[in-house]
């Protein structure tokens, strides 16, 4: 996760952001959220890379796939 994630006190106050970026993890879940896509959340993010947009995917999808299973 720290290649996708970091969370850092002294940016943007310990916010979950894509590594290397000041972007807000939840601003791709909130893109999703109201429709948009991938790409037009990357064309507004430039700092994020596609690996790691998809890569947050991938893992918060794995997260809940099993956690649905320990239910």
């Amino acid at each position: 996760m720290n290649k996708i994630i970091n969370i850092d006190p002294e940016i943007l106050s310990g916010t979950p952001v894509f590594s290397g970026t000041r972007v807000p993890v939840k601003n791709l879940f909130d893109y999703i959220e109201t429709g948009e896509n991938i790409d037009e959340f990357l064309k507004d993010f430039p700092s994020v890379k596609r690996e790691q947009a998809i890569s947050l995917l991938e893992t918060a999808e794995k997260l809940l796939t099993e956690s649905e299973l320990l239910k």
